[in-house]
């Protein structure tokens, strides 16, 4: 089956994160929304983005093609939904389409389909950042479902202290020794070849995947995802980190979202909560202007390829773009552009050739390369896109 993801107003509503990379790329739980999806629909994925990131993610197209919302969380009752599909029928719920399998033409009128039906199930829908690491601890319990059906876990050292192991799965070549794994709340998935350093106090729901290394004595908390190859101490809340970033010091991260290759020096705090306990606003790309969240917790947003330097302190509700660069005195503002260079108010701009420089560096200590696609993607970021 051919599987084509799209989302709505150009994914803006997940900006900073979807400015780098199409919705269905980012992660929440243990995966991302593609390998959720490829989890529960066997097939050929691939994106309906923007038109500066569809070189790095293009379509593929065939004769009828099954599109899927990416922002929907795939719950068991809507997978199924989407299954049944036959081609010309899709899958609507309050006027928004969820899924449609047809031919590219028909998907592109598809508000003049005439075959539709109506999705009349409870649903997540992922329409700001925020949503990430809110409704993030019950990703983590329908991912584990998913990843751990069938299987067994390694078996987890005498050396731990353990309550519920039942709740607990390490995958095989994971190290875990002298740990604290309380697995009463929510479950705990450590993935392949992570390392959690003695000292260690983890608490679930928690997915810390692939490659990922906790440092020795961090104290991470429900709700939080250490995303591939990220390393990280100190004290994390209801956060996630999505892959190859670092916070691998002490300091406060709490509901929070951190993007890819990004890195938080040591001793980096956040302020999650405001001193007379208020509502939340954060930075809307959409709109241009600061919203209402509705939440009383709520951290930093921070796109791919940012960092922040030693003791940098966030308000509550701070949003970095891609790619900044944060060394200023003070707590900086609570909505800094991409490529911003100091962090401060009117802040000269990071250098776009020594973006790529920085970035490369960091990449290829994981072994891994910026491509001329990706410098392409952070070259429009930079030229094109305003952000003001």
């Amino acid at each position: 089956m051919n599987i084509i993801f799209f989302e709505e107003g150009e994914g803006k509503n997940l900006h900073p994160f979807t400015l780098t990379k199409p919705f269905a790329e980012l992660r929440m739980g243990i995966f991302t929304f593609r390998e959720r999806w490829e989890k529960l629909i066997s097939g050929n994925y691939s994106y309906l983005t923007k038109d500066y990131l569809s070189e790095k993610y293009p379509m593929q197209i065939e004769n009828i093609n099954l599109f899927i919302n990416a922002a929907y969380f795939p719950n068991p009752l809507f997978a199924q939904a989407v299954r049944m599909l036959n081609p010309g029928q899709s899958l609507w719920q309050n006027g928004n389409m969820m899924a449609c399998f047809s031919t590219y033409d028909d998907f592109l009128k598809s508000e003049f389909l005439q075959n539709k039906v109506e999705f009349e199930g409870g649903i997540i829908k992922i329409e700001k950042v925020w949503d990430l690491f809110s409704y993030n601890s019950y990703a983590i319990k329908v991912d584990y479902d998913l990843i751990t059906e069938g299987r067994a876990s390694q078996r987890i050292s005498s050396t731990n202290g353990v309550f519920n192991s039942k709740n607990i799965f390490i995958e095989h070549g994971a190290i875990v020794e002298h740990v604290i794994m309380n697995a009463k709340e929510g479950p705990i998935y450590i993935g392949k070849d992570a390392e959690v350093m003695e000292g260690s106090m983890l608490r679930g729901s928690l997915a810390i995947c692939d490659h990922a290394k906790i440092s020795m004595g961090s104290k991470i908390y429900s709700g939080t995802t250490i995303g591939p190859h990220c390393k990280v101490g100190g004290e994390v809340n209801n956060s996630i980190l999505m892959a190859y970033s670092n916070k691998g010091h002490d300091g406060f991260l709490g509901n929070s979202v951190i993007g890819e290759w990004c890195n938080l020096g040591a001793d980096t705090n956040n302020s999650n909560l405001k001193n007379n306990y208020s509502g939340i606003k954060m930075w809307d790309y959409l709109t241009q202007s600061y919203l209402d969240t509705g939440l009383q917790f709520c951290g930093l947003m921070m796109g791919d390829f940012s960092k922040s330097a030693i003791a940098t302190r966030f308000n509550t509700g701070t949003v970095v773009g891609v790619s900044a660069n944060i060394f200023s005195d003070g707590f900086p503002p609570k909505f800094i552009p991409s490529f911003s260079w100091g962090g401060e108010e009117g802040s000269a701009k990071f250098d776009l050739e020594r973006s790529y420089e920085a970035a490369l560096k960091m990449m290829e200590r994981r072994k891994k390369i910026l491509t001329e696609s990706d410098k392409q993607i952070l070259k429009y970021i930079f030229s094109e896109l305003t952000e003001y």
